[in-house]
């Protein structure tokens, strides 16, 4: 009766050829190096259109951040979403920064309090935003320091202060931010990791 004999990719010792191992090398190599490559890839196409990570370099934004704090921001808020009074937001340093600042920082963080088309002046430490007094539902250092004087935002622009008020450079300054500057919305504190927060 004839038998089928099954043959294995052996040599007579029983070990697999050496052509096979090292395609199979090759091949290990290869998947990984895609593997790699995918992985850094999907990681810069998040860092620059979804997530973000920075850190406070300051104390204007007290009690809300403290210096030190690392934040992630969400780009596609700021894309795709609406822009509110009470937002915090990153966004890139307007040029006169270095100038009245005396910082040389890229990005800032602040919160927003004048929409486009808003009117803002300050009387004493109260904000006026269109004649009424701003709804403040977070936390501040409520003296103002340095008023706000009458200030219409131009279209498609944001009022931006800081929550230390009196130790805040911030659109009193600088003027308004055009929404093209705008990175991202914060949405979580990350760092200190006793201090975890969601805006």
């Amino acid at each position: 009766m004839p038998v089928d004999v099954l043959t294995t990719d052996t040599d007579a010792s029983g070990s697999e050829p050496n052509a096979n191992r090292s395609k199979r090398k090759r091949r290990v190599a290869i998947e990984w190096t895609l593997i790699i490559v995918v992985a850094v890839l999907a990681s810069f196409l998040v860092r620059t259109f979804v997530f973000q990570t920075f850190y406070i370099p300051s104390s204007s934004m007290n009690p809300t951040l403290w210096k030190g704090d690392r934040i992630v921001v969400n780009k596609l808020s700021v894309e795709f979403g609406t822009i509110n009074i009470g937002d915090i937001v990153v966004f890139k340093a307007p040029p006169d920064v270095a100038k009245d600042c005396h910082d040389a920082v890229t990005d800032l963080v602040k919160r927003v309090i004048g929409l486009p088309g808003d009117r803002l002046y300050s009387k004493g430490n109260t904000i006026y935003v269109n004649g009424k007094p701003l709804d403040q539902k977070w936390t501040v250092l409520p003296t103002i320091g340095t008023p706000i004087g009458p200030t219409t935002v131009p279209a498609g622009h944001y009022f931006m202060m800081g929550d230390y008020h009196s130790d805040s450079c911030d659109s009193r300054s600088w003027g308004t931010v055009p929404r093209s500057d705008l990175i991202g919305k914060v949405f979580v504190r990350i760092w200190p990791l006793k201090s975890i927060k969601w805006f």
